[in-house]
């Protein structure tokens, strides 16, 4: 098979960067060939020269003239949403990776799903926001979007080559770490402090995923996205908390086998595989060992302490405009909590009362869904 050619957004994150970790590892199937990046100038600049690339974005147009003369001269340089969408067309390209966190990503991938590219998607936000209308786009056109979410990966790695179809699957299982208050009771989570929130057992991840994964609000998320990723109802969607995270996800089958996927912890793995597939190559990752691991353990999500799975399901069950809305207050909520505005506690509040007050639309254009998305922002903004 071929090189493949891939632009990657969110170049200078945690996925962006273990992204050009797979493509120094496998550059006999994989070409870094655009790159892009919300602020970070510095970074952005040394993975330029690094690759060698000439075509990259910075989505803060103020940032332009630092990056400029950062650069080799002879790369195009690309602004602001405009130049996120403009890259994600670039021609040439044969996959774009969105790892973009927000909203922003949703527009570059439409685009890419338009020029006929695959789509490989890291940012949660694409699907829970717009799922309905990212994958009816991707029918249409005949492309693949490929997760890269380790939970999602794992999903298809275990549905690949199966030829049931939905049909024959029972549930799907996502595992969950449980975060850094998996064992805490509901009142000690009151007087959480930020510092707290960052501190992953597990991964290693930005900010705003790192206090997602704390609320579990990540996993409500992740919920949403498999529904449309695996076309199941939100009904055969399941969590599971799994703290050791080498089971990724599983698959129940309706005569009761499951399959599950399981690596240790590197992002590289999932990364490699939407890269590769539908081939394997070897690489320099470090294997399983089952002695050193001992035992794996699973244990229910406690859904009366952690309200965010159940606002999820209900987002996802209704549709519409919800999940748009449920996504926009999380982002507020999170950013206030950073900012020390509110309490661990009321992010889920906050979400809650959002999603109360709004009237569900059918969500079948992106102007509706953008709408419902400033709206759920304003209106969470104002309880903050």
């Amino acid at each position: 098979m071929k090189r493949k050619k891939v632009v990657i957004l969110g170049s200078t994150g945690s996925i962006g960067t273990s992204a050009l970790k797979v493509a120094q590892e496998i550059p006999e199937r994989m070409e870094v060939v655009g790159l892009a990046a919300a602020n970070s100038v510095s970074s952005l600049a040394q993975q330029v020269r690094e690759t060698g690339v000439k075509h990259v974005a910075i989505y803060n147009e103020s940032k332009e003239s630092e990056l400029r003369a950062a650069i080799p001269n002879d790369v195009k340089i690309y602004t602001g949403l405009e130049g996120l969408v403009e890259l994600s067309r670039l021609e040439g390209a044969d996959m774009v990776l969105v790892s973009i966190v927000g909203t922003a990503g949703l527009y570059p991938a439409l685009a890419a799903i338009e020029e006929g590219k695959e789509l490989a998607v890291a940012s949660k936000e694409i699907l829970v926001m717009a799922g309905e209308l990212v994958m009816g786009a991707a029918a249409k056109k005949g492309v693949k979007v490929l997760p890269v979410d380790s939970e999602h990966n794992a999903i298809f790695q275990c549905l690949d080559g199966h030829r049931g179809g939905e049909k024959e699957i029972s549930r799907l299982i996502l595992t969950a770490s449980g975060g850094p208050f998996r064992t805490w009771e509901a009142n000690r989570l009151e007087g959480v402090q930020l510092e707290q929130a960052l501190k992953h057992p597990t991964w290693e991840m930005g900010r705003k995923i790192t206090i997602d994964s704390a609320t579990l609000f990540n996993k409500g998320l992740e919920m949403i996205e498999a529904r449309w990723l695996f076309d199941v109802e939100m009904d055969r969607v399941d969590v599971i908390v799994h703290p050791q995270s080498i089971v990724h996800s599983m698959v129940e089958f309706i005569d009761g086998s499951v399959l599950a996927q399981l690596s240790t912890t590197d992002m590289c793995f999932p990364i490699q595989y939407a890269v590769t597939w539908p081939e394997r190559v070897s690489n320099g990752l470090k294997p399983l060992n089952f002695a050193e691991l001992g035992k794996l353990e699973f244990e229910a999500a406690r859904r009366d302490v952690f309200p965010a799975i159940d606002l999820a399901v209900r987002a996802g069950s209704v549709g519409g405009t919800l999940p748009a809305v449920l996504n926009a207050a999380n982002e507020v909520a999170v950013d206030a909590f950073v900012d020390r505005k509110i309490g661990f506690t009321d992010i889920w509040r906050l979400v809650g009362q959002t999603m109360d007050a709004h009237t569900v639309g059918r969500g079948i254009t992106l102007d509706e869904l953008i709408k419902a998305d400033a709206d759920a922002r304003e209106y969470a903004a104002s309880l903050v």
